[in-house]
């Protein structure tokens, strides 16, 4: 059976910037229908890996470089799941890939609000990656906020990775709320439709395209802990 460690070690060699597990308890507050045994009910540990995305990319004028870009990343994660089951069950480890961006089932049409099987944010923070900040991003003290997100559910009990209790958004910063144009966010959550409807572009030959990117940029963690 492989360690902690040697599980971490296949995803970093898979391409992962960053890897932590999960315990499934520390999921007990998840809404009905999106806690890890809700998606796999043999779900005993959650694999969480991180990729960052270079952090020019964010200061681009044309909103197309990040969005061609967050699309790759995506697409990278989406991978490194899929290869890092495979790996795993050389090892009598079994378990599923989950999608880092979409599809998902829930969707509120009035409030565009979505919700993936699973919150990729909330389990990095359980696996140890880093913090929850007042923008609702995921910060990992190293690579900032400038990170995208994978994960598979395993049926096997691993040793979970210890919280990131060392690191929080600066005293009083209210930058990502302040630099939000559309008053989004409150310190706490975000308000999908006004997100949305702001920073979703959908390009008459299909395309989506991420318009509006104030969250990240206006954080003094956009590339680490300084």
């Amino acid at each position: 059976m492989l360690t902690s460690e040697e599980i971490k070690s296949v995803a970093l060699n898979l391409g992962a910037d960053k890897c932590g597990i999960a315990s499934i308890e520390r999921f007990n507050d998840a809404p009905i229908g999106f806690h890890p045994s809700d998606v796999y009910s043999n779900c005993k540990s959650v694999v969480v890996f991180l990729k960052k995305m270079p952090s020019e990319v964010i200061l681009a004028e044309n909103p197309v470089v990040y969005s061609h870009s967050a699309h790759l990343l995506y697409a990278a994660l989406d991978q490194i799941g899929l290869n890092l089951c495979t790996q795993l069950e050389k090892h009598y480890i079994h378990g599923v890939p989950l999608p880092t961006d979409v599809p998902y089932l829930f969707w509120d049409a009035e409030n565009q609000r979505g919700q993936g099987i699973l919150s990729m944010r909330h389990a990095a923070y359980y696996a140890g990656l880093g913090i929850l900040g007042r923008n609702t991003l995921l910060i990992n003290p190293e690579f900032g906020n400038m990170i995208y997100i994978g994960a598979i559910l395993i049926d096997t009990e691993i040793d979970p990775d210890p919280f990131v209790n060392h690191f929080a958004c600066p005293p009083n910063c209210k930058l990502c709320i302040e630099a939000c144009p559309v008053q989004a966010l409150d310190g706490i959550t975000v308000n999908q439709k006004r997100c949305r409807e702001h920073s979703s572009l959908h390009h008459a030959r299909g395309w989506d395209i991420y318009s509006c990117k104030n969250c990240r940029k206006s954080c003094p963690y956009l590339t680490g802990r300084k």
